[in-house]
């Protein structure tokens, strides 16, 4: 099992960001260190490791998890969290929004990128689906397949999927003139298959080591590539909205089980272009949320927003005057870090409760907000 990603996410954080053309960065191994510094582990864990008062955050986000979703988590257990700091005496550090985007890409990375598979399972996999034809175990079968023990792609998701699809014209070709159909796989089949090929005695996995960037390298190389061809850059049949909620394991399926469909050779590509492929696709379909400003605009009249924000004599801030930049779910993460608990007191006072979102609630909020000129 993979238990620690050093992941670095170049992405773009709102639509409206990439109108202006900057990026965020997120990097996992930051929020890891956040993670403790700001006494969240104290009572909280991420997969195990870590407090017992609180969830283990590392399993409870759901295949719809979004950055927003995340937010709205956190804004709906401030109350709690607030009481249980002060009752254990616990100060906790500052949170702005470069903070939480790297938290946001730890939670993310703890959660999503690997899924539990089954080595019982993966071993019979290996056979069945002819993995085994060519690969031996630990020599090699085949002059041109490497013996499983030398895969160097196992312990690297986008190193994964780059390899099984440069391997599959090799496959194609091979199957082809063996007379075997194309096995096809399902994400699971190959989380149990890469558990099985990890535990082998003497495989080499390297740690994970992901980088995606959201850099204009990877439309250029959808482009070049050929990929322009049959799937569209935006929209909702874009390539990047069929990859929500997936994992890079889901990801690597997807290309292989579409290799024996597509109508052209398939293209090579290197590490580094697999990586500016898989991290323009991500940061389109992940880190983008896609709210309506009509359906923010109830929210924030519902939640009673409004009641405070609106009114210049409750000396709360007319919040499309407060930002040079749009908010994000980063942002509101932030705000509720530094303002949310004076928020909460004067909310008491007015007998307003505590407001609490859902995902979709928050992503429209968001939109709403930045409609007002929240970012300008």
């Amino acid at each position: 099992m993979i238990t620690r990603f050093a992941i670095t996410i170049l992405a773009l954080a709102s639509a409206a960001h990439m109108v202006m053309g900057a990026t965020m960065s997120m990097d996992s191994a930051r929020g890891e260190q956040l993670f403790s510094k700001l006494a969240c582990v104290g009572c909280h864990s991420i997969n195990g490791q870590g407090g017992k008062i609180g969830p283990d955050l590392g399993g409870r986000m759901d295949r719809g998890f979004t950055p927003a979703s995340l937010a709205s988590a956190m804004w709906n257990h401030a109350p709690v969290m607030w009481s249980s700091l002060r009752a254990r005496g616990v100060v906790p550090g500052d949170v702005n929004e470069q903070a939480a985007a790297d938290l946001f890409a730890y939670f993310y990375s703890a959660r999503f990128f690997e899924r539990p598979g089954d080595a019982g399972r993966g071993k019979q996999w290996f056979t069945e689906k002819h993995c085994a034809d060519c690969h031996g175990l630990r020599q090699a079968t085949d002059p041109v397949a490497k013996p499983v023990v030398e895969w160097q792609s196992t312990g690297s998701s986008v190193a994964l999927v780059n390899a099984m699809w440069n391997h599959a014209s090799t496959m194609r070709q091979e199957f082809a003139r063996r007379k075997i159909s194309w096995p096809e796989l399902t994400a699971q089949d190959l989380a149990d298959i890469l558990l099985y090929v990890r535990n082998l005695p003497g495989s080499v996995h390297p740690a994970e080591a992901l980088v995606l960037s959201s850099s204009e390298n990877g439309s250029v190389l959808f482009d070049s590539k050929g990929c322009d061809a049959c799937h569209s850059h935006s929209g909702k049949d874009a390539l990047s909205a069929q990859l929500r909620g997936q994992t890079l394991v889901d990801v690597a399926v997807d290309m292989w089980n579409h290799a024996p469909r597509m109508a052209k050779e398939i293209p090579a590509l290197n590490l580094d272009e697999m990586r500016e492929l898989t991290g323009y696709l991500w940061a389109q379909q992940f880190f983008v949320d896609s709210g309506s400003p009509a359906a923010g605009k109830r929210v924030f009249t519902a939640k009673h927003c409004a009641t405070c924000h609106d009114d210049a004599s409750s000396g709360a801030p007319k919040l499309e005057n407060t930002r040079q930049t749009p908010f994000t779910a980063s942002a509101m993460v932030s705000v509720l870090w530094h303002h949310g608990a004076q928020m909460m007191e004067q909310m008491k006072s007015k007998g307003i409760p505590w407001p609490r979102f859902d995902g979709a609630q928050m992503t429209n909020l968001i939109a709403y907000l930045n409609s007002r000129g929240g970012g300008k």
